[in-house]
């Protein structure tokens, strides 16, 4: 136990200890971290944001499939309507359009899901685009705070009129700093972009996939066939 509390005590420390660094190199870097760090928070804000939607948004997405084929086979098409109703997320909402749709015929049902499902993946994809933006601006606003604190060290050189390894030497390292802060929030804000994009190709994989499983338990029913259940990963190997 006593172990432990001097564990947690020194990452604690530890933490305390990065986190006085980053902020003594903060102030070093000069009014041009500013714009690196709103960059930096700006494109958080949206990753989170998409985080939180796109997690609301996902479902197992079999276990639905299963329920609307329950309802669809029992029920017919407004039971199977009611179940989608009541269940959040794309594949849902693709699912009812075919349904409403699905007594104008199979072609009406099957461009009524393509509709909605272009409708949803831009309701997935929303916000990316400005979270690309700041990948790209965070390393950019970087490098100008760099050219720019080059110049101010070259001016106090030339002020100076003596080429001191003390003003040269802490010149650069404070012009470097803004660049390597830019580097850093491109790279943490690329990692949450990619991930984001992992996340809206699997549910858009699942909504095509499932559109098709829907078709056809609605063809089935349409014909006075059984409904096949959608096969699990381990009866498909």
């Amino acid at each position: 136990m006593t172990s432990s509390i001097a564990l947690f005590l020194l990452q604690a420390g530890a933490d305390a200890g990065f986190f006085n660094v980053l902020v003594e190199r903060f102030n070093e870097g000069g009014e041009w971290m500013w714009p690196v760090l709103i960059a930096l928070i700006l494109g958080l804000a949206i990753f989170l944001e998409r985080i939180i939607t796109l997690n609301l948004s996902d479902i197992n997405t079999r276990k639905f499939i299963l329920e609307v084929q329950e309802a669809l086979q029992e029920g017919g098409i407004d039971a199977a309507s009611e179940v989608c109703a009541k269940t959040r997320g794309p594949v849902a909402s693709v699912f009812q359009a075919g349904l409403l749709r699905a007594d104008e015929g199979m072609e009406a049902a099957e461009k009524a899901i393509t509709t909605y499902g272009s409708i949803e993946m831009s309701f997935l994809e929303r916000g990316l685009v400005w979270l690309s933006l700041f990948i790209s601006i965070a390393p950019l606003l970087g490098f100008l705070g760099t050219v720019v604190g080059m110049i101010e060290a070259f001016d106090a050189i030339e002020a100076a009129a003596d080429i001191s390894p003390s003003i040269v030497a802490g010149g650069i390292k404070v012009a470097l700093l803004t660049t390597a802060s830019g580097l850093m929030a491109g790279i943490i804000l690329q990692i949450g972009y990619n991930y984001c994009v992992s996340k809206i190709d699997r549910l858009i994989a699942e909504m095509e996939e499932s559109s098709v499983t829907l078709l056809d338990s609605i063809v089935a029913v349409k014909e006075g066939k059984q409904i096949v259940p959608p096969k699990t990963d381990s009866e498909e190997g």
